[in-house]
């Protein structure tokens, strides 16, 4: 067959398709397969990580039943008869924790990220950035949301500097000028508090969804698009994004960023799948509008124990959403990543800031849970009960373990390897959401707060009126 002439009309009209050179498909070729590769590499990997969990629960199931978990310290406690009074009430939170985190497992394995909202029908959008003495990091923040993926017909930016006594106002007015009209700067008199911070922009937002992000922290390009989507379902109140560590140099922050990964890869992600998020974090977190107009003054004027409550503002916003009867989930494709204490000092005091909102929001959830669906109801009682039972079988059996290791040294380092398989296991979570060498100072972290962090969360739960925000 002769070859086509081509046209005129072809010709001046450019309706003729460029034919790639030979080099151009080999390349374009290898890249396909080089991109094939290197997801069937992944699925592989997932796969063999979906095994390592179920072998894992295999082997701590076979030695429960048969006992060799405990065997050492049942030995040991046919001389000492409060050494088994202690034991069996341990053993059995043992055996109901392992029944637990096999249920969060398939919880975690179901959950979906919730498909993200388009250009074409992303809600009205209000961010609001609360900033108090953070410096030049604000700037950093402003920009990351100003110059993300979203509408910009459909969206506005309230930075609120809560008093700052440094250069934090003259980054935001540097922000402000660059985007005019478009971030908004608010400035308080004198330092307020991050609840009444926010409670100023809320006041004045005018999307139908209010996303909060801390003044350290950056959003990825398509996190707003991401953690909008969900609010297409009209039972959804709040959303949780996925944070993880922005300042990963030296070993505190390293480890933190394998925690921030389990706790919201898999805490949360399970928690999703039931439409009740404990917590949607400051770092973080979109809300429906009209929702928070109605608690905005209960969260306001909110006390404990006779205290008003300046910190934990995150999670007793959470609490009266779950109350208003709307779910909360997670997004896991919504990523911020937020800076962390770099010293063991500033990690201690934000830990028992953590640990004071954590105790007073618990007992006032134990309110609420009774309000929620069915469902929901019996798997949240069943893992708050579970979970918190956790705290005296911990500092019981840690007492248990001092007494033992004086009278028997050797049972310190059954205790270490013990502490050491545990995380090994607990990283193959990790491991499953980054594929990275990292995981090494998850197992590190163990030690660090065996070691260093176990007595925070009695020193908070002692403190639990205190009002200091401890790092501002």
């Amino acid at each position: 067959m002769g070859l086509r002439a081509i046209s005129k009309t072809e010709l001046e009209n450019g309706d003729l398709q460029e034919v790639p050179l030979p080099d151009e498909e080999r390349q374009q070729e290898a890249k396909r397969t080089y991109k094939n590769t290197v997801k069937e590499l992944r699925n592989i990997w997932d796969w063999v990580l979906c095994a390592a969990i179920l072998c894992g629960f295999a082997a701590l199931i076979y030695l429960s039943v048969h006992n060799h978990l405990f065997q050492p310290l049942w030995t040991v406690g046919e001389n000492h008869r409060w050494v088994r009074l202690i034991l069996r009430p341990s053993m059995l939170w043992s055996v109901m924790g392992l029944v637990l985190l096999g249920f969060r497992t398939v919880l975690w394995f179901c959950y979906r990220p919730f498909s993200a909202a388009s250009m074409e029908n992303a809600p009205w959008l209000t961010v609001i950035i609360p900033a108090y003495n953070e410096g030049p990091m604000v700037l950093k923040s402003i920009e990351s949301v100003a110059t993300a993926h979203y509408p910009r017909d459909r969206f506005e930016i309230f930075v609120v500097d809560d008093g700052s006594t440094d250069d934090t106002w003259q980054f935001i007015g540097w922000a402000a000028a660059r985007h005019r009209g478009f971030v908004k700067p608010i400035r308080l008199r004198e330092n307020s508090g991050k609840r009444a911070a926010l409670a100023v922009a809320f006041r004045k937002a005018r999307g139908t969804v209010v996303v909060t992000l801390d003044s350290d922290s950056v959003v990825e390009p398509d996190s707003l698009l991401a953690i909008a989507g969900p609010f297409r379902d009209s039972k959804i109140g709040a959303v949780a994004g996925k944070v993880a560590v922005y300042n990963r140099q030296g070993i505190i922050p390293r480890m933190l960023h394998v925690q921030f990964i389990l706790s919201f890869d898999l805490q949360r992600a399970v928690e999703s799948t039931y439409g009740n998020v404990y917590c949607c974090p400051g770092a973080l977190t979109a809300y429906r509008a009209s929702v928070v107009q109605n608690v905005l003054d209960d969260w306001m004027e909110q006390t404990f124990l006779g205290s008003p409550c300046t910190f934990g503002e995150d999670r007793a916003m959470t609490n009266l959403i779950l109350k208003s009867g709307y779910d909360t989930v997670y997004q896991r494709s919504a990523i911020v990543h937020t800076v962390v204490p770099m010293t063991y000092s500033k990690l201690c005091k934000m830990f028992i800031r953590w640990n004071r909102s954590y105790v007073r929001e618990e007992l006032r959830f134990l309110t609420i849970v009774w309000k929620r669906p069915v469902k929901t109801r019996v798997i949240a009682l069943c893992d708050r009960i579970i979970t918190n039972l956790r705290y005296p079988v911990h500092y019981t059996s840690l007492s248990l373990l001092a007494l033992l290791v004086m009278h028997h040294p050797w049972m310190l380092a059954r205790i270490l390897v013990a502490i050491g398989l545990i995380s090994l296991f607990n990283m193959t979570y990790y491991l499953c959401s980054e594929r990275s060498p990292d995981f090494c100072y998850g197992v590190l972290y163990s030690y660090f707060a065996f070691v260093a962090l176990s007595w925070i969360f009695p020193y908070a739960a002692f403190t639990v009126r205190a009002r200091s925000w401890l790092t501002r």
